[in-house]
């Protein structure tokens, strides 16, 4: 089963980090990553910064190969950079082993990534290349990639998540109330009974698949 993982490095760790040193106040955020033939090339967002030459706050760093500037939205840059793949950094780790990078994000306390294979084995292929290569992450979080449609979801008929879609949203849980249920009937279309049918009967199910997972997990 597909499954997503959460890890951490240090902000030195990553080369990018470097930009700290100058910037401690900013974040960094890869906007997505192109494998080519000895380079990977990603794209990413520098925030909170407010120089004129962004790229100079980078300092060298013989796993960059060039950094050059894209485009700006006010405080915000885009910039590209090149990676040599013969630096060991969690980047070429993820390439050499093939797994997607979802999402990463940088502050001056740590490096956070958000990557995704197609069972754990993948995640656990990562882990250990990065232990051979002497790069030291924590995980932080793994977890199986699940449908878009939960087991509550399928409990429930089209006309039952449709009431309580519309219930929780007119207010009808808070205490007091915010709607009634002719209110929810008279915007449904149906009856004041066959809304407190459908009320009982999708929240009954909600329940059961609520503690059945429970149980499961337990």
């Amino acid at each position: 089963m597909a499954t997503e993982a959460t890890f951490t490095v240090s902000s030195e760790q990553f080369p990018l980090g470097t930009v700290f040193n100058q910037l401690p106040d900013v974040t960094v955020e890869l906007e997505r990553i192109i494998p080519a033939q000895d380079v990977v090339i990603p794209y990413f967002w520098v925030r909170g910064a407010h120089v004129d030459d962004i790229e100079s706050e980078f300092t060298e760093h013989r796993g960059v190969k060039e950094i050059r500037f894209v485009d700006s939205v006010e405080d915000e840059y885009l910039l590209r950079v090149e990676w040599a793949l013969d630096y060991a950094d969690v980047l070429t780790i993820l390439t050499e082993t093939e797994v997607p990078l979802i999402e990463a994000t940088g502050t001056n306390q740590q490096w956070t990534f958000e990557i995704r294979g197609d069972d754990r084995s993948d995640i656990a292929a990562f882990q250990r290349r990065c232990r051979e290569r002497d790069i030291s992450i924590t995980l932080t979080e793994v977890h199986a990639l699940t449908p878009v449609e939960t087991a509550t979801e399928a409990a429930l008929t089209d006309t039952q998540q449709e009431t309580l879609v519309l219930a929780h949203e007119r207010g009808y849980f808070e205490s007091p109330r915010e709607v009634t249920m002719a209110d929810l009937g008279e915007e449904l279309g149906i009856s004041q009974q066959a809304v407190a049918s459908r009320l009982r009967r999708g929240i009954k199910h909600v329940i059961g698949s609520t503690l059945s997972a429970i149980t499961v997990r337990s």
